[in-house]
């Protein structure tokens, strides 16, 4: 029996660890690689356009199993382009392998052709980061980059030379080598004290959770209970904790609504749960704790009082038996009374009386899809308006899932997130909510929903604009400048590549479209013409804020768009705030 290469030793290993998939584009350096996953039984190629849409794909996969997730590009051009992917990975905390095949490794630091030096490039995205360079490496450096992978849990690069994939293995492959995942953090016991003293000593306390108190849902409803405290969220923490829920007071920010602003400043004692959330100007600056697994983060976006270092989970359970229960409500009711006036002026603004408006108001749109979405759907959700839509609209139960590039903020990964999540639970629904801007960055993606035969929704909100660039640029009194761009018919394109699509301009067929989208088997795509003046006016805006917008206002009337301001002022006018 001829000896194993190391790229068959390597595909033994991802097989041993659990791998079911790579993604990525073929040819060149990565040749003995694909060729060993093609002679190996349990493991597949996922053939994607772009290898950014590879690495998106893989940290979906990631987040949606909790399991480790393979990506891989050739030397050069091929692996540069993971950078995009592997930067949200990263920032997601998803555990994915990237392989980063490399040129000959005689050939290193000559200036080859297609030379690159990913070892320094993947070096900021990636916790874990190293070349084999000679075949007695194998397997033990494999089994470390997954353990760091798995263990952080973030991404993990792998620099691969193609001449030493093709090279025989030095070692054995061995047997499968156990990998942990990261255990719970129990707080010190001085600190759990010390936060008691703290909640105890405060006569108003809000909550504000982010995606950390994702195992922790029933121990934050006992402690706001305990408290009567209000409770708000991010928007990664949106999905694991708005649901039953009777403290909601919604979100800060840009995505921002409801009373979770007042409700955080107007607290004697704000409690950041698993929430690193990075905008600071929307935070108290004062008064506040925080409890966090990670201590790295402590204390880095606001001052603390009390620090406690510790999963969410761990530390509610240790300090729920210290603290005194509240019996006056007041501050609670008074911010869900609130809430539920900013929902109804802001959040319900363009839901109701709009089946006869043209364009498409997007929220109408979103409000539909989640009324008729499966209970266990996966949103996969674009950067931009998308994210406003999908954090006003779609509802959390426990079981859906949304994902998006909530903190790299990079444009265009609900496409290829939704391909990772479509391979990851072939009978679940997965729906990707994608701006025209987004899906006509990696719209070769859709070949990929095709080849591949994927249960992927594709609904595009097109609105032929950059909407969140253009409420940024007006926000900072700038007028909306090269914004927008000439109309595309998605649907055209969709047909082209055998994907049934539906292309909607009026309201009332925005139901049938959705309900034969949502129940057909195979890919579908709904391509929704909206209104490109439907921007989102965050729950608190501040006066140098309303002045820009003011300026933006009148340079572009000055410059002749008198119109596009009438339709903006129309569109938005119940979208407002008040006091």
């Amino acid at each position: 029996m001829p000896t194993p290469s190391v790229a068959d030793q390597f595909v033994q290993v991802l097989v041993q660890t659990g791998v079911q998939r790579v993604y990525g584009v073929v040819g060149d350096s990565l040749n003995p690689l694909v060729d060993a996953i093609r002679r190996t039984p349990g493991i597949d190629w996922a053939h994607v356009r772009n290898e950014e849409a590879g690495a998106f794909a893989a940290a979906a996969e990631a987040q949606i199993t909790g399991r480790l997730a393979v990506c891989a590009g050739s030397c050069g051009p091929g692996n540069t382009h993971l950078v995009q992917g592997l930067y949200d990975a990263q920032r997601s905390a998803a555990p994915v392998l990237a392989i980063a095949s490399h040129i000959p490794s005689t050939q290193i630091g000559t200036g080859f052709f297609q030379e690159t030096h990913p070892e320094q490039l993947f070096a900021e995205a990636a916790g874990y980061c190293e070349l084999v360079s000679q075949p007695e490496q194998m397997p033990r450096i494999l089994r470390i980059a997954v353990q760091h992978a798995v263990g952080a849990p973030g991404v993990s690069v792998l620099v691969l030379p193609g001449d030493i994939a093709a090279r025989p293995a030095a070692h054995p492959t061995g047997a499968p080598s156990a990998v942990a995942a990261p255990g719970a953090v129990h707080p010190d016991p001085d600190a759990v004290r010390a936060l008691a003293a703290a909640l105890n000593a405060a006569r108003r306390v809000t909550l504000f959770c982010g995606a950390g108190a994702r195992q922790a849902h029933a121990e934050v409803m006992r402690l706001a209970g305990t408290l009567h405290a209000p409770v708000g969220h991010t928007l990664r923490g949106k999905e694991w904790i708005q649901f039953d829920n009777p403290y909601d007071v919604g979100m800060i920010g840009l995505l921002g609504y409801g009373a979770c602003y007042e409700a955080l400043h107007e607290a004697d004692l704000a409690v950041l749960l698993g929430a690193d959330f990075p905008y600071d100007d929307f935070l108290p600056g004062e008064h506040t704790v925080q409890v966090d697994h990670d201590a790295t983060r402590l204390g880095r976006r606001t001052p603390l009082e009390v620090a406690v270092h510790g999963d969410v989970g761990a530390t509610l359970r240790a300090v729920q038996p210290l603290l005194t229960a509240r019996e006056d409500r007041r501050f609670l009711d008074d911010m869900l009374r609130k809430h539920e006036r900013a929902l109804t002026k802001v959040v319900g603004a363009y839901t109701r009386d709009v089946e006869s408006h043209l364009p498409i108001h997007p929220e109408y749109a979103a409000s539909l899809l989640d009324r008729l979405a499966a209970d266990d759907a996966v949103f996969t959700v674009d950067t931009g308006m998308n994210n406003v839509w999908a954090a006003r609209y779609l509802t959390p139960n426990g079981r859906r899932r949304v994902i998006g590039s909530f903190t790299h903020g990079t444009m265009a990964n609900a496409l290829p997130h939704a391909v990772g999540a479509a391979f990851a639970e072939p009978g679940r629904q997965v729906v990707a909510l994608c701006g025209d801007g987004g899906l006509s960055m990696l719209m070769g993606e859709l070949i990929t929903v095709v080849q591949h035969g994927l249960d992927v929704k594709v609904i595009v909100f097109n609105n032929s604009s950059l909407g969140m660039v253009k409420l940024e640029m007006m926000v900072d009194g700038l007028p909306a400048f090269e914004t927008d761009h000439p109309a595309v018919n998605y649907t055209a394109v969709a047909e082209g590549l055998g994907i049934p699509a539906v292309r909607v301009e009026k309201p009332g067929a925005i139901r049938e479209a959705f309900q034969h989208a949502l129940e057909r088997p195979g890919p579908a795509l709904v391509e929704l013409v909206t209104d490109p003046n439907a921007l989102s006016i965050p729950s608190h805006i501040t006066a140098g804020q309303v002045r820009g917008f003011a300026l933006a206002a009148g340079r572009t009337v000055l410059d002749g768009g008198v119109g596009s301001m009438l339709d903006l002022a129309r569109s938005n006018l119940r979208n407002l705030p008040r006091p």
